[in-house]
Protein backbone atom coordinates (compact mmCIF):
# COMPACT_ATOMS: atom_id res chain seq x y z
CA UNK A 1 0.00 0.00 0.00
CA UNK A 2 0.95 3.65 -0.28
CA UNK A 3 1.00 5.10 3.24
CA UNK A 4 1.00 8.88 3.60
CA UNK A 5 1.15 11.17 6.59
CA UNK A 6 0.92 14.91 5.99
CA UNK A 7 1.01 17.87 8.36
CA UNK A 8 -1.16 20.85 7.46
CA UNK A 9 -0.57 24.17 9.21
CA UNK A 10 -3.83 26.06 8.90
CA UNK A 11 -4.22 29.83 9.11
CA UNK A 12 -5.29 30.60 12.70
CA UNK A 13 -8.53 32.24 11.59
CA UNK A 14 -9.51 29.07 9.68
CA UNK A 15 -8.27 26.33 12.03
CA UNK A 16 -11.54 25.76 13.89
CA UNK A 17 -13.37 25.52 10.56
CA UNK A 18 -10.85 23.15 8.90
CA UNK A 19 -13.05 20.04 9.27
CA UNK A 20 -15.82 21.87 7.38
CA UNK A 21 -13.41 23.41 4.85
CA UNK A 22 -11.90 20.01 3.99
CA UNK A 23 -15.15 17.99 4.30
CA UNK A 24 -16.01 17.65 0.59
CA UNK A 25 -12.46 16.60 -0.28
CA UNK A 26 -12.34 14.17 2.65
CA UNK A 27 -15.67 12.52 1.84
CA UNK A 28 -14.90 12.23 -1.87
CA UNK A 29 -11.49 10.70 -1.16
CA UNK A 30 -12.93 8.21 1.32
CA UNK A 31 -15.34 7.15 -1.42
CA UNK A 32 -12.55 6.20 -3.84
CA UNK A 33 -12.36 2.46 -4.52
CA UNK A 34 -8.62 2.34 -3.75
CA UNK A 35 -8.66 4.46 -0.57
CA UNK A 36 -8.01 2.35 2.52
CA UNK A 37 -8.35 5.27 4.96
CA UNK A 38 -8.21 9.05 5.05
CA UNK A 39 -8.22 10.35 8.64
CA UNK A 40 -7.61 13.81 10.08
CA UNK A 41 -6.42 14.56 13.62
CA UNK A 42 -5.72 17.87 15.30
CA UNK A 43 -2.34 18.32 16.95
CA UNK A 44 -2.31 18.37 20.74
CA UNK A 45 0.63 20.80 20.67
CA UNK A 46 -0.46 23.23 17.95
CA UNK A 47 -4.18 23.96 17.49
CA UNK A 48 -3.45 25.24 13.97
CA UNK A 49 -1.91 21.96 12.80
CA UNK A 50 -3.87 19.02 11.44
CA UNK A 51 -2.31 15.66 10.62
CA UNK A 52 -3.70 13.59 7.78
CA UNK A 53 -3.07 9.84 7.77
CA UNK A 54 -4.07 8.24 4.49
CA UNK A 55 -3.48 5.01 2.63
CA UNK A 56 -4.19 3.78 -0.87
CA UNK A 57 -4.27 0.18 -2.07
CA UNK A 58 -1.51 0.53 -4.69
CA UNK A 59 0.14 2.84 -7.23
CA UNK A 60 -2.93 2.79 -9.47
CA UNK A 61 -5.18 3.89 -6.60
CA UNK A 62 -2.73 6.67 -5.68
CA UNK A 63 -2.64 7.86 -9.29
CA UNK A 64 -6.44 7.80 -9.51
CA UNK A 65 -6.57 9.93 -6.36
CA UNK A 66 -4.27 12.69 -7.63
CA UNK A 67 -6.00 12.69 -11.03
CA UNK A 68 -9.51 12.93 -9.57
CA UNK A 69 -11.74 15.97 -9.96
CA UNK A 70 -11.98 16.39 -6.18
CA UNK A 71 -8.19 16.40 -5.84
CA UNK A 72 -7.93 19.09 -8.53
CA UNK A 73 -10.66 21.09 -6.75
CA UNK A 74 -8.78 20.74 -3.44
CA UNK A 75 -5.64 22.10 -5.09
CA UNK A 76 -7.61 25.30 -5.71
CA UNK A 77 -9.86 25.40 -2.64
CA UNK A 78 -7.56 24.43 0.25
CA UNK A 79 -4.35 26.51 -0.15
CA UNK A 80 -5.99 29.85 0.73
CA UNK A 81 -6.62 28.40 4.21
CA UNK A 82 -3.05 27.13 4.72
CA UNK A 83 -0.31 28.98 6.60
CA UNK A 84 2.41 27.09 4.71
CA UNK A 85 2.91 24.25 2.24
CA UNK A 86 1.99 20.94 3.91
CA UNK A 87 4.80 18.55 4.84
CA UNK A 88 4.50 14.89 3.87
CA UNK A 89 5.94 11.44 4.41
CA UNK A 90 5.03 9.05 1.60
CA UNK A 91 6.08 5.40 1.63
CA UNK A 92 5.17 2.11 0.01
CA UNK A 93 4.82 -0.66 2.55
CA UNK A 94 4.07 -4.35 2.24
CA UNK A 95 0.81 -4.59 4.16
CA UNK A 96 -2.83 -3.70 3.60
CA UNK A 97 -4.09 -2.72 7.05
CA UNK A 98 -2.93 -1.58 10.47
CA UNK A 99 -0.77 -3.96 12.51
CA UNK A 100 -1.06 -4.33 16.27
CA UNK A 101 1.45 -2.54 18.49
CA UNK A 102 2.54 -5.60 20.43
CA UNK A 103 4.59 -3.64 22.96
CA UNK A 104 1.35 -2.10 24.26
CA UNK A 105 -0.85 -5.18 23.91
CA UNK A 106 -4.10 -5.03 25.85
CA UNK A 107 -4.82 -8.15 27.86
CA UNK A 108 -8.24 -8.35 29.45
Amino acid sequence: MIFITAKFRIRPEDADRWPDISRDFTQATRGEAGCLWFDWSRSLDDPNEFVLVEAFRDDEAGAAHVQSAHFKAAQQDLPPHLAETPRIVNAKIDQDDWSELGELAVHR
